[in-house]
């Protein structure tokens, strides 16, 4: 890729980067400033190069979310000006009025719905803003979207710091030194099947839990009950019957009868799996413990729901763990953002479904356009 410290001269340059700042907002405010902290290395760098830099980025799902909170978030970490909607005269005339090292942030490109449609005009109307174009939204790579692909045919296109250092760790586990493990959770097996195939010709090892799970178990022939499956079915697969898969040896279910620890076969119909059991975390330990690489992408349970236990107990045990490890998916970051964590890890990526597509195909159709 390349990279924006290959520009020699930034000074008085227009420059739009776009950043992840599709983070969790709480009450009106950012409830984890993880992917802000990340974004943070490109935007100095730019500032002390003296470049006018225009931040643009996505949050949420809804037409009316707003990166206001973002921008309230950002001025704790350095000086930002808020433009508004990229598309109105406001936001042109605080463009118009930027000097070397400014930052402007624009308004959530969501809120049009040309940025979901790769739409070319409006990435032309984003371009006639800027000398170059610099994506540093890893957690977004998986996504044609306008200012992730559109826009970069439109501008000299470059790899932003934060892009640079996930494209490299994620390399680093492609290759992973034995023994080696991959935590595997979630769901949407349909989409996750050829990484799972992938990955157990890759890797020692291959855990598999979440909603994932569920779907092993019910192809197995076990009662799932109320469970979330896929909409693929495993039956018959060989890779169910690979010695290098491992599953959880109980779970933790909900039901009429309230909360209770059991094995995969002794659900009950009426009973919805929610989460791995502490027998499944202890079996775990050892293979943290021997690996020299473990990659991980998503929680083992119902995160969101409250059932943290085996997430937050893995995420412990990794990080006494002398393994170099590479984590990503939305909750399992934010059991390891909550803990307090980070420093004892390996590499923490922004990405959940972006890491997931890299690391099946090699890159992305947005990392491609900076090759």
């Amino acid at each position: 890729m390349k990279k924006i410290t290959e520009v020699t001269d930034l000074k008085g340059k227009r420059v739009i980067v776009r950043s992840s700042f599709n983070v969790p907002i709480v009450d009106g405010k950012v409830g984890n400033v993880f992917r802000i902290k990340k974004a943070l290395a490109t935007l100095r760098y730019l500032k002390e190069a003296g470049a006018r830099v225009i931040v643009i980025g996505h949050i949420g799902r809804k037409l009316d979310d707003t990166l206001k909170p973002v921008f309230d978030e950002l001025e704790k970490f350095m000086p930002v000006r808020w433009g508004g909607v990229i598309t109105s005269d406001t936001f042109s005339q605080h463009a118009n009025l930027l000097s070397d090292g400014d930052i402007l942030l624009a308004e959530n490109l969501r809120q049009d719905p040309r940025e979901e449609a790769n739409d070319a005009d409006f990435a032309g109307l984003i371009a006639a803003y800027g000398d170059l174009y610099v994506n540093d939204a890893f957690d977004n790579a998986h996504r044609e979207h306008a200012s992730m692909c559109a826009l970069a045919t439109l501008l000299p296109a470059y790899a932003g710091l934060n892009l640079i250092e996930e494209v490299t760790e994620l390399e680093k586990v492609t290759v992973p030194a034995s023994p080696s493990l991959f935590l595997l959770g979630g769901a949407k097996f349909e989409t996750k099947m050829p990484l799972v195939e992938k990955y157990l010709k890759l890797y020692d090892h291959v855990f598999i839990a979440g909603a994932l799970m569920n779907d092993i178990f019910k192809a197995k022939g076990y009662e799932v009950g109320q469970s979330l499956v896929s909409d693929v079915s495993l039956m018959g697969l060989s890779f169910l019957e690979d010695a290098k898969l491992i599953l959880p040896i109980d779970v933790q279910v909900d039901g009429p009868n309230g909360i209770r620890t059991c094995s995969p076969q002794e659900v009950l119909p009426e009973e919805r799996i929610m989460d791995c059991g502490p027998a499944t975390t202890a079996m775990l330990v050892p293979y943290i413990t021997q690996a020299k690489t473990v990659l991980w992408n998503g929680p083992f349970g119902a995160y969101e729901k409250g059932f943290i236990e085996s997430t937050e107990s893995t995420a412990k045990q990794l990080a006494e763990s002398e393994a170099f490890s590479v984590i990503g998916g939305g909750d399992s970051v934010a059991a390891i953002e909550k803990l307090g964590l980070n420093d004892k890890l390996g590499f923490v990526s922004t990405g959940g479904g972006a890491m997931l597509t890299f690391l099946e195909h090699g890159s992305t159709p947005a990392l491609d356009l900076l090759a």
